[in-house]
């Protein structure tokens, strides 16, 4: 049957012609006859160019890059394999499909493995119209998910911009508002002092509400610098134990466990790699939280580690007023607050230092808490590598020779 004749009756079963360009590596004109055959008859539009060498197959997919490539396994010359070596030489994407007179199963495996896309017997020639669809298919998967990974990579690229100008705004706005708003609290406050009385009652109302509102935006102004500092200055990471961090945490909560009353527990806890400043932060934070939102017993506090795969898992528990489910993600965000500052005083940027902390370290942080039961704060921390371990070791005993020589 000729090219026009399967065409007509291709058409007369209301099929529709696909358009193929082909690229046929062959060196017997009668398979690539049948091969032209087969894949009309199997409902391709085909148009081909025939070719043998590697010289005439470098040169047609330079001229005119194919849909797919149908490859006889043996050339004599060369194999067909090669012409996939040609292909990743020249960056291109186009399926290879080998067209064998004869293929063990671990060779067709093998050329697999390697590369090719299918592989078609010549006396099965009639698998041959389902092997192209399905490597074009293939392809053009392949295709949409390199353009999606692109675009998102470039959205996360933009959005990492976004946020690093966010973060300089926030930090050059809020430091460069420190000063006038320090002016304004100053100069009412001096009101105050000076003519407290000496005006009316409504007079000295208002001055105490100016003077309240400069003083909170001051703290609100100190607790975003703090916050916008996290992305700055968490780059720099070194071995830190975290019991010695800790220990150095509940120092600067001193006053503030003496007030409460409140008994911080912790076992011997793993060295991570770490800004130790920041991780003292995150502990301190914690543990002030705990402090803050304590019920009517003494707090009482509890630090543990649990290793789960390359990742440390960290809890901090606490017997305090606890926190509905429903408010779980909510308290991680920038100046949320669950109570009013009568209750308890903050700006609630706590917790929210906390969380940009650990998804910088690429953790992440939860609650598990019932109102009244108590509260659990987890968050998890990459563990320290043992060559991470060993060079920290070196550089302490480094440091502890530079100190020696200087003392001697």
């Amino acid at each position: 049957m000729s090219s026009a004749a399967i065409a007509t009756a291709i058409e007369g079963s209301g099929l529709e012609m696909t358009k193929l360009e082909v690229l046929i590596v062959e060196d017997n004109s009668a398979d690539s006859e049948l091969t032209l055959h087969t894949l009309r008859r199997g409902g391709f539009e085909v148009c081909a160019e025939v070719v043998q060498t590697p010289e005439e197959f470098r040169q047609g997919v330079r001229s005119k890059p194919p849909d797919v490539v149908l490859a006889d396994y043996n050339l004599g010359r060369w194999r067909g394999m090669e012409a996939l070596e040609i292909l990743r030489n020249e960056g291109l994407d186009i399926p290879m499909i080998l067209v064998s007179g004869a293929l063990g199963d671990a060779t067709a495996v093998e050329c697999i493995k390697q590369g090719a896309t299918d592989y078609v017997l010549k006396d099965s020639l009639a698998r041959l119209p389902a092997a192209v669809r399905r490597a074009l298919q293939e392809k053009r998967l392949r295709q949409e998910r390199s353009q999606a990974q692109a675009e998102l990579a470039k959205r996360l690229q933009e959005l990492a911009k976004s946020n690093a100008e966010l973060e300089q705004f926030a930090y050059v706005a809020s430091h460069d508002l420190q000063e006038p708003l320090r002016m304004v609290a100053s100069y009412t406050q001096l009101l105050s002092e000076r003519y407290r009385g000496k005006l009316d009652e409504q007079a000295d109302k208002y001055i105490q509400y100016a003077m309240d509102g400069a003083l909170r935006m001051q703290a609100l102004i100190q607790d975003l610098l703090a916050f916008s500092r996290v992305g700055r200055l968490g780059t720099e990471r070194q071995s830190a134990d975290c019991s010695q961090v800790i220990d150095g945490a509940l120092k600067s909560l001193g006053a503030a466990l003496e007030a409460s009353g409140a008994k911080v527990k912790h076992e011997s806890l793993p060295t991570v790699m770490a800004n130790v400043v920041q991780l003292r932060q995150l502990f301190q934070n914690l543990i002030g939280n705990a402090i803050k939102f304590r019920g009517t017993a003494a707090p009482e506090i509890r630090i543990e580690a649990e290793r789960r795969g390359d990742e440390w898992e960290f809890s901090v528990a606490d017997n305090g007023i606890g926190i509905a489910p429903e408010h779980g993600a909510e308290i991680f965000t920038v100046f949320s607050r669950l109570h009013t500052r009568e209750e308890y005083p903050g700006n609630g940027i706590g917790l929210a230092i906390c969380k940009k902390i650990v998804e910088q370290q690429g953790g992440k942080i939860w609650v598990e808490s019932q109102p009244g039961a108590g509260a659990t704060f987890k968050f998890t921390w990459l563990a320290a590598t043992e060559p991470q371990q060993e060079r920290a070791r070196e550089e302490v005993k480094g440091d502890e020779y530079h100190a020696a020589s200087l003392a001697g």
